[in-house]
């Protein structure tokens, strides 16, 4: 490719806080961050909810741990959104203050479903990033991780998941440390994917991967070639 990982920025030390992370896609990544040898916390609306969490997706040897979500937005140093869509602007407003200064990574998907399967749905701001873009002025957003599937991350028979992820925002600096961040987990490559308004046809992909996974019964994810 042409930006080999070498000329990303190091992130090894980096503290990374999940919030909703009790679900299961907030769980599968604190679980190979933990992997990697990140001190992961994971955040919930309830503390001992998350401390089980926690304590279920800790890799040996590591300084994994579950809070309340407030207290993970201040301690950690890099956090991951990964709440349900219809909670994403409540949360977020809640913890302005915690997430300010910070780089703060969105994958939520706001998605319907109905008999006829999964679908996107219209965002005043255009995406999920765009509306915490939005709320968290003084944060700096970047969007990513939102094809990564939760079945595969937390199954501990899968050692390596080849995957790209599409890292889109308007800080270099942010994108590039995400991107390195993704290269922490064996088999994912960060892929730099635009800026944020181009978030909107990532986060609506995600409906056509819900499609594909479905009919063949899959645990699909995408490549990009060339690069």
């Amino acid at each position: 490719m042409g930006e080999h990982r070498i000329d990303l920025p190091d992130v090894d030390g980096l503290i990374i806080g999940i919030l909703g992370g009790t679900g299961d896609q907030g769980k599968g990544l604190a679980r190979r961050f933990s992997l990697a040898g990140h001190t992961v916390l994971i955040g919930s609306r309830n503390a001992e909810r998350a401390e089980e969490a926690a304590r279920g997706v800790a890799a040996p040897g590591t300084r994994t741990r579950g809070a309340e979500n407030a207290a993970v937005a201040a301690e950690a140093d890099i956090v991951i959104v990964a709440v349900p869509w219809d909670g994403h602007r409540a949360l977020l407003e809640s913890l302005r203050d915690e997430l300010s200064g910070k780089i703060v990574v969105d994958c939520v998907n706001p998605l319907g479903f109905d008999k006829r399967g999964a679908y996107a749905l219209p965002v005043e701001e255009g995406s999920a990033a765009q509306q915490a873009a939005a709320v968290l002025t003084g944060s700096r957003v970047v969007a990513a991780f939102h094809h990564v599937s939760a079945v595969l991350l937390l199954d501990p028979e899968v050692d390596r998941i080849d995957l790209d992820v599409l890292v889109l925002g308007d800080d270099r600096e942010a994108t590039d440390i995400v991107r390195a961040l993704a290269g922490r987990i064996p088999g994912f490559r960060g892929v730099y994917g635009g800026r944020l308004r181009n978030a909107h046809q990532v986060e609506a992909l995600t409906a056509n991967l819900i499609s594909i996974n479905r009919r063949y019964k899959a645990h699909a994810g995408i490549r990009i070639t060339d690069v």
